[in-house]
């Protein structure tokens, strides 16, 4: 008896929990799914143990003496908790290693009445069972408790070397080499067709308290060149992931900005909070029904391709507050407040008397494979902060109608995305936009874009997607008091990701845009990206 309980003690407390877990999974379906099962433990450690005997093939069958045995100690003593009544219900056969698991946690629970002076609970009879099952499972228990042993020393090298126990670090870089090109830039005059090279680096800090909510700090430097007035004479030609860090007239972007600051949790299973201290942008905060080609370091190459101009317009940075109401079914809802001067006490500035932005969604999602969605916006923007009604997209006329006059307007967006199959999704969206004038004359605006798409995913590869968008930018279609757009733009658009690793990929792309501010006199402008991005 002494050699048994010696021999029982030189387990640790740690191999009889992970081993106690693995019979679990082993023993009962019902058990909970996040149990480490004894598969997963050999998964993990192939090259830890070996197969010592043929006789580990061997399955343990419920007519072998031992599991008749084990099955008799389990009920007896409760070593594996995980049912109801406690009782031991295992029916079908075992592998030698699982039934090891399961053995390891009757001698766990023998030792535990030896250590509360309970030992006389223990029948003879029972102790000589569990000595025969002992010899004749000790290869097994050797191997599982070296493997174990090993999981452990691995685990305990990691959180030795984490960065926090409280918060992951993200990172993605961004390499592209740009340029655009054509004949003249739009208005006339030379266009800047001098190839680049440029850079945009992101390190987000994401820190959970309770499990369900994430701290978001993000820090970013960039030097990517906006093909936008000064370039190419318009704004339609702006890439996804264009921006300069640094102060004025630095164009290397050498400065470190911290672009944004957040806090979400969940009020309920139903409601998700998030709050925006700085960097409020409302597509990393809702759905923006375009998931092959929103982002801006793996999806479109351009501005306008990524989603509805409906969330620059309803989305000025700044602090914010969004909720998502989530009660189940096929519908959710999404509510923000943003302000991009909230902390300026200033006249028209601050938290109310400046711009802002009143924004609701409607997502809709009948099915996997359809989801539409309905937004609207009620936006503010004067003369303190600059008119830019959709965020340096569409046509100059379009984005300022009223020469910078404070402007309000009603955004409108319909939405949609549609997968036919797991790796073919086409999508859209139109929008409308009445602006008026809240200073000067009385004037108004009407401002009108769409746009259709598609994705291919695992097109030639696994991981690849190749991605086509065609639409036509915002365009002032009318009102009163200002002067219209004469003709059509068309944005025309086409890339292809490769991911060469899980962290690495390039996407070539080229952007057309026919007419550029909506203007036929314009010559058509390119601009051919092949954008490296690195993440982790």
């Amino acid at each position: 008896m002494t050699k048994l309980f010696w021999n029982a003690l030189k387990v640790s407390p740690a191999v009889f929990a992970a081993t106690f877990l693995a019979a679990n999974s082993a023993l009962a379906g019902e058990v909970n799914e996040k149990v480490t099962s004894v598969t997963q433990l050999t998964q993990a450690s192939q090259e830890i143990g070996q197969v010592t005997s043929v006789s580990q093939f061997s399955d343990v069958q419920p007519t072998d003496w031992a599991f008749q045995a084990l099955q008799s100690l389990v009920e007896r003593y409760g070593c594996i908790a995980g049912y109801p009544n406690g009782t031991y219900r295992g029916n079908r056969a075992l592998t030698r290693y699982e039934f090891a698991a399961g053995l390891n946690a009757c001698l766990d629970r023998v030792n535990e009445l030896i250590a509360t002076a309970t030992a006389d609970l223990v029948t003879k009879e029972d102790l000589s069972t569990l000595q025969r099952l002992q010899e004749e499972f000790s290869a097994e228990l050797a191997t599982l408790r070296g493997r174990v042993d090993a999981l452990e020393a691995r685990t305990a090298e990691l959180e030795a070397n984490q960065f926090s126990t409280t918060t992951k670090l993200k990172g993605e870089a961004i390499f592209a080499l740009a340029s655009a090109f054509g004949d003249e830039r739009a208005g006339g005059g030379d266009l800047a067709d001098n190839p680049v090279f440029a850079y945009r680096a992101r390190l987000s800090l994401e820190s959970s308290f309770m499990g369900s909510d994430k701290l978001q700090i993000r820090l970013q430097a960039r030097n990517v060149p906006q093909y936008s007035g000064a370039n190419t004479g318009t704004n339609m030609t702006r890439l996804g992931f264009d921006g300069v860090t640094g102060t004025s007239g630095n164009s290397l972007g050498t400065n470190v900005e911290i672009d944004k600051v957040n806090y979400e949790f969940n009020l309920s299973e139903a409601i998700k909070v998030k709050v925006d201290a700085v960097g409020a942008e409302l597509w990393n905060n809702t759905n923006v029904f375009n998931p092959d080609l929103r982002s801006s370091g793996s999806g479109s190459i351009s501005r306008y391709g990524r989603f509805s101009p409906i969330y620059r317009a309803s989305s000025p940075g700044g602090a914010g507050l969004t909720v998502t109401v989530s009660p189940g079914g096929p519908i959710s809802f999404t509510g923000a407040y943003l302000a991009p001067r909230a902390s300026n006490p200033t006249d028209g500035n601050g938290l109310f008397d400046g711009a802002n932005a009143i924004f609701g969604q409607i997502d809709f999602k009948p099915s996997q494979a359809l989801n539409l969605g309905f937004t609207y916006s009620r936006t503010y923007q004067n003369s303190a902060n600059g008119i830019n009604l959709f965020g340096s997209q569409g046509s100059s006329a379009a984005n300022n109608p009223f020469s910078n006059a404070a402007t309000s307007a009603n955004n409108y967006s319909i939405q949609a995305n549609f997968r036919p199959s797991a790796n073919i999704g086409v999508g859209g969206w139109v929008g409308y936009t009445d602006a008026q004038a809240e200073t000067g004359a009385d004037r108004d605006a009407d401002v009108w874009y769409w746009a259709a798409n598609l994705a291919l995913r695992d097109f030639g590869r696994e991981g690849n997607t190749l991605g086509v968008i065609f639409g036509q930018p915002p365009k002032l279609t009318g009102g009163n008091g200002i002067t219209r757009d004469s003709d059509t733009s068309y944005h025309l658009e086409g890339l292809y990701k490769m991911r060469l690793t899980d962290n690495i990929s390039v996407t070539p792309g080229l952007l057309v845009i026919f007419n550029p501010e909506h203007n036929n006199d314009n010559d058509t402008i390119y601009v051919g990206t092949i954008r490296t991005t690195f993440s982790f």
